[in-house]
């Protein structure tokens, strides 16, 4: 077993690289449905999600050309941006909703995803005084604030974070994204233990997607479980989308050389 100080040294090296992770889960859900999965999956049949990375440029594509006959529909923009963000662009993605959220400033959906996009593009201050203004004191909407806690986080208030965090689990007991978020809050501070303990949780909650049993992969190889990251990280996708996953976690714990540490103490442990 890895023992808990170079666990958490190794949590702490990953955990800006990790950061990103947590804030596309924060604010995944802040739009609805309709507004964006729903936008993207209705040309592929596949959820956003579950698409392949072919199948985000084919969707780049598409909406691309839509948004370019009319940039104010709101539907289409946030769809764009949404598959833009999904595909790595995250300035295209952020001009996308700063010009929308000019046209429509009262609407606490286009100003939810341009916290969003202004979060992906580092811009935390601002992100953070957008999610603000779209919630609503007297109908609190429990996304916004697991999303304002994400962006605490990143600002390296995580005490305040989880504070907001438990307000939102207080609205949505059980909601994975929240349990993840508060998992991953955790990992950013090194606690890899309770990290671990909240993203099993959320992993386990009825509604948990691909995104969370990735965050929980990665605390569990960070531990030196490798073979159990591995299959929680290939866990109910297609081999292709498995495959990726892997990769993607290999790549993350082979940040500052971590994976490599890691590897060579549980050789000793077995050996």
């Amino acid at each position: 077993m890895v023992t808990d100080r170079i666990a958490n040294a190794t949590g702490k090296r990953v955990a800006t690289s990790v950061a990103a992770a947590l804030m596309t889960l924060a604010l995944a859900g802040c739009a609805s449905d309709k507004l964006t999965t729903g936008s993207i999956s209705r040309g592929s049949g596949t959820p956003a999600t579950a698409m392949s990375s072919q199948q985000v440029g084919s969707q780049v594509e598409r909406l691309g050309r839509s948004y370019a006959k009319n940039p104010k529909d709101m539907n289409t923009a946030m769809g764009y941006a949404s598959v833009l963000q999904m595909d790595g662009r995250s300035d295209q993605a952020l001009a996308v909703m700063r010009k929308l959220a000019i046209d429509y400033p009262q609407e606490r959906q286009v100003l939810a995803a341009y916290g969003k996009a202004l979060a992906s593009a580092g811009e935390l201050e601002p992100a953070l005084d957008a999610v603000r203004r779209a919630q609503t004191p007297e109908y609190p909407d429990w996304k916004l604030l697991s999303a304002e806690a994400a962006i605490l986080d990143q600002l390296g208030k995580p005490d305040d974070a989880r504070q907001i965090y438990r307000r939102a689990l207080d609205m949505k007991p059980g909601e994975p994204s929240i349990l993840s978020n508060l998992g991953m809050s955790h990992l950013l501070s090194g606690d890899l233990k309770t990290s671990e303990s909240y993203l099993t949780q959320a992993a386990n909650a009825p509604g948990a997607d691909s995104r969370v049993r990735q965050n929980l992969a990665l605390v569990v190889g960070l531990q030196g479980r490798f073979q159990e990251a591995e299959q929680i990280a290939s866990r109910e996708l297609s081999p292709e989308q498995a495959q990726a996953n892997v990769t993607y976690l290999r790549q993350m714990l082979s940040q500052q050389n971590a994976w490599n540490q890691l590897k060579d103490e549980e050789k000793k442990k077995t050996n």
